[in-house]
């Protein structure tokens, strides 16, 4: 069975070196980084040329294609590979909306009644300021559309919200994205990230995730992508999985089908544990980054046969379970990220983290060099994961294995996992 990953993160690498460990299967993938040429081939195609990836499915007889990053899903890739007749993991662009449009989550969450934040959707930039000038602080503000993780700011003052309402609406610092925006209350609680795979009608829950999105020590400074992750999570034990597939999963999954919109792939849920219960903070229309990479670690199943039965409408007929064992994942990224990242430096000591047990060094920002060294090419650069007996083993491991690498201004969390959720 010939597979075709789209994207070329560490998230897509993480899937890609799953995939392969499948029996029989090939696994391609689109463009590819520094370190995916060990469990896929690489094609020279853009995550979001459409055209060119159905071309590519043609090429090179692929049975499926499993799309990583949101934006060729809010795109249409597989509406697209849908006309064409291929099998393919991820919704089409009228779920994938449900990322692509804070405020239209919004519009499913409400109308499923579904417990998330309270919110207000602005396109004018007056009636914006008139709201973010008596409204409680903190306050969250949202670019309405996509911006790859970083378009959430958690205002402390008032100047801060004035200052980001501006930026978006009038500065235009999102471009379209940010043309409208969502403005939602502060929750307070923890958070933990939770997925399900969805067929249509079948529903499989994965185990627990949570994430840390502040580029600094003690969830500090400006949001990012994610700078590490771990799985499992105390708060998504059995019982907190199945009030939230009761009362958050299913009803959107419902709503959405109400409106003639059947949800197919992978389903993400950024939740806060408030004293009034699990809240929706965002969903997301993919796996989550970095979360995917301890999950996946953990997973016990053949993850080619599980993303086929998805595309074929069989998730019923399929099982998996995860290692018991907690797995640690930290993200190291380059100079300036989130905002200018510095790239082109070479990076030392990918061998030695790689014999380190238990550890697998997933590559997201990277890229071979003419002369076969492997340099950053991004803002997060690698996600060095490890697996232990205890959350502390996994993340000492984990940490032995960062400390083995070097480049120009790295930067790395310290605290990965030992905040308690």
């Amino acid at each position: 069975m010939n597979i075709l990953v789209v994207g070329n993160g560490g998230r897509e690498h993480a899937i890609a070196w799953r995939l392969a460990g499948s029996p029989g299967v090939k696994v391609f993938i689109t463009k590819g980084n520094g370190g995916t040429g060990s469990v896929a081939q690489a094609i020279d195609v853009s995550p979001l040329d459409i055209d060119a990836i159905i071309e590519a499915t043609k090429l090179h007889g692929i049975d499926l294609v499993v799309v990583g990053p949101e934006a060729p899903l809010a795109a249409g890739l597989i509406d697209r590979l849908d006309l064409a007749g291929v099998a393919a993991f991820g919704p089409v662009a009228a779920a994938a909306k449900i990322e692509a449009s804070k405020a239209f989550a919004h519009e499913i969450m409400d109308a499923a009644q579904v417990p998330c934040a309270k919110s207000w959707t602005f396109d004018n930039v007056g009636q914006a300021i008139n709201h973010l000038e008596t409204c409680d602080l903190p306050v969250v503000i949202k670019a309405d559309g996509l911006a790859a993780g970083k378009g959430v700011v958690i205002a402390q003052t008032r100047q801060e919200a004035l200052d980001t309402a501006n930026s978006f609406l009038v500065d235009r610092k999102f471009g379209d994205s940010g043309a409208t925006l969502v403005v939602e209350e502060f929750l307070v609680g923890e958070e933990a990230s939770f997925m399900v795979l969805t067929d249509g009608e079948a529903i499989l829950p994965l185990d627990g995730a949570r994430d840390h999105k502040r580029i600094f020590d003690g969830d500090q400074g400006p949001n990012t992508g994610g700078m590490g992750a771990y799985s499992p999570t105390p708060l998504l034990d059995e019982a907190a999985q199945g009030q939230i597939l009761k009362t958050i999963i299913k009803p959107v999954l419902a709503e959405l089908k109400r409106r003639g919109i059947t949800y197919k792939g992978v389903l993400y849920a950024g939740l806060m544990f408030t004293d009034a219960g699990p809240k929706v903070l965002e969903f997301n229309c993919r796996f989550g980054d970095p979360e995917t990479q301890p999950l996946l670690y953990r997973l016990r199943g053949d993850l080619a046969e599980i993303m086929m039965a998805v595309a074929h409408g069989r998730l019923s007929e399929v099982s998996f379970s995860f290692d018991p064992r907690p797995a640690v994942c930290v993200v190291m990224s380059s100079g300036g990220y989130p905002d200018t990242p510095k790239t082109g430096d070479v990076i030392t000591g990918l061998d030695d983290a790689s014999r380190i047990p238990d550890t697998r060094v997933f590559h997201s920002g990277t890229k071979l060099s003419s002369d076969g060294a492997t340099i950053t090419s991004g803002g997060r650069v690698l996600a060095v994961t490890s697996i232990g007996t205890s959350m502390q083993e996994a993340r000492e491991t984990a940490y032995k294995a960062v400390k083995t690498i070097h480049f120009n201004d790295m930067h790395y969390r310290t605290d990965i996992a030992a905040i308690k959720p």
